[in-house]
């Protein structure tokens, strides 16, 4: 089967008119479809194959027969998190629950990874979490038209997402784990296909995988389950060459996941700067502090067109809401051993999350017993330019391997972990001596912000030039001298943000700029050098922070 990749379109943020979100249950034959669509850009038209059969989020696991899945939907962007949902359920109900045995066997697994003994030299185990955009429940079985209808999913494309990518790793000794992210649009190496956005890794191996096992006699079930798990296998490699850690085990949460677990806690508090009333997610909300659960929650964190700020805003939202379900789930109320709602939340992961088989699932919990006085931080890959253009892929996030296996290996090994300081792009906290003077402009229109920006600065150990105002602009760019490149990551680095950096041949060695635009987060977003979630989720505060 010969994979041809989309075209590359020419749409850009705020351009192009969006379809909204449907609530129609309507059912039309799937196609293939590779969802390595361009960055900040309209979704990406369907592959045309005429010898493949549907693309259909198969059953990857070992337990009873599922009913047929029907063709996959496609669902409008913004799942960054919904990965990390089940490993932090996981991590509470392995410790809290006196069942473990029963919730361990009722789990879904496939076969993943191979079981070939070789572990960290410092015991620790790397987990890929992928967030996956499917229709079905873990079982397989297809969700019903009501829960489509519920979930404002909109109508079946046959899509095939896994837009979100977290690996986290988790030292047997107690110590602080660290979730490290990896931008769907990134540009790498797919073994075996060349460079390609990461979030096609798993679609460009289940297209080819399908009609490989065809013709060798493969059909009907075993089809769907063995060219999944070969989708899942080439995803994992991926992501080991590209970071250089070897990934221990494999685990995935759909969308009916993040609609039950949300429903089981009994909904996030969040706050809203204004208003929202957003047809395309479905999101409809006042102003002001309150509590979603269920498809309200799933617009909240998928809501994009409407913000002042886009994706930007939209990331900021799901790390709020990270935040806050880190905290409701761990905290004493929820996780009673028996109770209503941890049986709700333990029923949850059963429909929504698949594991590969070889996950000694009572020993994970194990593990967890001496965990949960440490925390859980986030990272995420360093990257360049966020608008690569590509000969095939549309607009791409710009990445070195060179320079995320060494951040990775940093990470893993212990020798170079970031600190409560580092970005979440990836970027640790540089030596006193290599920390540039740094001028702060404010273009956002917002009063003080260049004196907070400066004052932030100072207190991580920067140098602090010129404070003032500049023209209005929409996005914040930090420039850094001729070959001084470290320089700009470091300062975005501390300030917390993926900002773009691009070199300035008239600044001085040793001097950067930062020009801060419209998009730049609010105060107590991250401008506090605390990763966004801890395990230790009864530790964060009690205000919930105005998001836009």
């Amino acid at each position: 089967m010969e994979y041809r990749p989309p075209p590359r379109s020419a749409s850009r943020a705020g351009q192009g008119r969006p379809t909204p979100a449907r609530t129609s249950t309507t059912e039309r034959p799937a196609q293939p479809r590779i969802t390595g669509r361009p960055h900040h850009s309209a979704p990406t038209e369907r592959i045309a194959d005429k010898a493949a059969a549907p693309v259909r989020r198969p059953r990857p696991q070992t337990r009873r027969p599922a009913a047929k899945a029907k063709p996959k939907q496609k669902m409008v962007g913004g799942k960054v998190f919904l990965a990390l949902l089940s490993v932090l359920v996981l991590f509470a109900t392995g410790y809290y629950s006196q069942l473990v045995d029963d919730f361990a066997d009722g789990l879904n697994t496939g076969d993943f990874t191979e079981d070939t003994g070789e572990k960290p030299a410092d015991g620790a185990v790397d987990i890929l979490m992928v967030g996956m955009d499917s229709r079905t429940d873990a079982q397989g079985n297809p969700l019903s038209k009501e829960q489509l209808a519920m979930l404002n999913a909109g109508k079946a494309e046959g899509v095939i997402n896994t837009d979100t990518l977290i690996m986290i790793r988790i030292p047997n000794d107690g110590g602080k784990a660290v979730g490290v992210s990896i931008p769907r649009d990134s540009y790498v190496d797919i073994p075996g296909f060349g460079k390609h956005k990461i979030n096609s890794a798993y679609a460009r191996e289940k297209l080819d995988s399908l009609e490989r096992l065809r013709k060798s006699g493969v059909q009907g079930r075993d089809l769907e389950v063995q060219s999944n798990v070969e989708g899942g296998k080439k995803l994992i490699a991926t992501v080991e060459k590209l970071t250089g850690a070897k990934i221990d085990h494999y685990a995935e949460v759909n969308l009916l996941g993040f609609y039950d677990i949300t429903n089981a806690i009994g909904g996030i508090d969040v706050c809203l700067n204004k208003a929202v009333k957003d047809p395309y997610s479905g999101a409809n909300f006042p102003a002001g502090q309150q509590n979603l659960s269920g498809a309200p929650a799933l617009a909240f964190v998928r809501q994009r067109h409407g913000l002042a700020n886009g994706d930007i805003d939209r990331i900021t939202r799901q790390q709020t809401f990270m935040n806050g379900m880190a905290k409701k789930i761990l905290s004493k109320d929820l996780l009673v051993p028996g109770s209503e709602s941890l049986g709700k939340l333990q029923e949850a992961i059963k429909k929504s999350v698949v594991l590969d088989k070889n996950w000694d699932v009572m020993r994970f919990a194990q593990q967890m017993m001496g965990f949960t006085g440490g925390n859980l931080s986030f990272q995420t890959i360093p990257h360049g330019r966020i608008d690569l253009e590509t000969p095939s892929d549309g607009s791409a996030i710009q990445v070195d391997p060179t320079d995320v296996r060494k951040f990775v290996g940093g990470i893993l090994t212990g020798g170079a972990q970031p600190s409560s300081g580092a970005s979440s792009s990836g970027q640790s906290e540089p030596t006193q001596a290599a920390k540039p003077t740094v001028t702060v402009l404010n273009g956002s229109g917002r009063t003080g912000l260049a004196a907070e920006v400066a004052d932030s600065l100072t207190g991580q150990g920067f140098k602090t030039g010129e404070t003032g105002n500049a023209a209005a602009r929409a996005k914040t760019v930090i420039r850094y001298a001729r070959g001084d490149k470290p320089a700009g990551e470091a300062v975005a680095g501390a300030l917390d943000g993926t900002f773009l950096i691009e070199e300035d041949a008239n600044l001085g060695k040793g001097k950067v700029t930062v020009l801060i635009g419209k998009d730049f987060p609010q105060a107590g977003q991250r401008l506090t050098g605390d990763p966004m979630v801890r395990l230790n989720g009864l530790a964060q505060p009690s205000q919930v922070a105005c998001v836009n």
